[in-house]
């Protein structure tokens, strides 16, 4: 029997950008937007605060675009102060490369396992699927899902009685499969 767990954001993740007053280096993501229009050109900023100070740095979503050539879909998002977007434009690799920032999501995803059912058996295959691109090490989920320490499921590792298709000692935001043979 396949058991599913998921891998579920909680909150928006930390943004990990230098803060220009106070030399911070973390900023949580506001939800709110700043769109400017000039003529017929439309810029848009995801609004950051610094964690340590407080001040407002922005994160540009649309530089210089035409505005015929945005969605309008986008545009009434923008505008909303859409907390879904927010959480999309963060993830999006375009707008991370564009700004220089990254992400720091920890104690911002929680995993899923939906309940303990497998202790008993002594195979366990589950699929692990991620709700959004969050980077985190299969052996971490492994061993807080079945409730093992690192270590063990690590020794598990070398052992050869857990398996998958993907190296569980790298970080990952895709889905994966996994067999423990206890």
């Amino acid at each position: 029997m396949l058991n599913h767990w998921v891998v579920v954001p909680t909150c928006l993740p930390l943004v990990l950008r230098r803060c220009h007053t106070c030399a911070s280096r973390h900023f949580r993501a506001s939800g709110r937007f700043r769109v400017n229009a000039n003529h017929k050109l439309l810029d848009a900023w995801l609004l950051v605060l610094c964690t340590a100070c407080g001040d407002t740095a922005k994160l540009t979503v649309l530089e210089r675009m035409n505005v015929r050539s945005v969605r309008p879909g986008l545009l009434d998002r923008l505008h909303a102060n859409d907390p879904g977007l927010a959480a999309e434009l963060l993830q999006d690799p375009v707008v991370q490369r564009r700004n220089r920032i990254a992400l720091d999501w920890a104690d911002a995803w929680r995993l899923d396992t939906g309940g303990p059912d497998h202790p008993d058996r002594e195979v366990i295959d589950v699929s692990v699927r991620f709700a959004a691109r969050i980077p985190v090490r299969p052996v971490r989920l492994i061993a807080e899902g079945c409730g093992l320490a690192r270590a063990e499921a690590e020794r598990l590792i070398a052992e050869g009685r857990l398996v998958s298709a993907v190296r569980l000692s790298d970080r990952l935001c895709g889905d994966f499969t996994f067999t423990l043979k206890r």
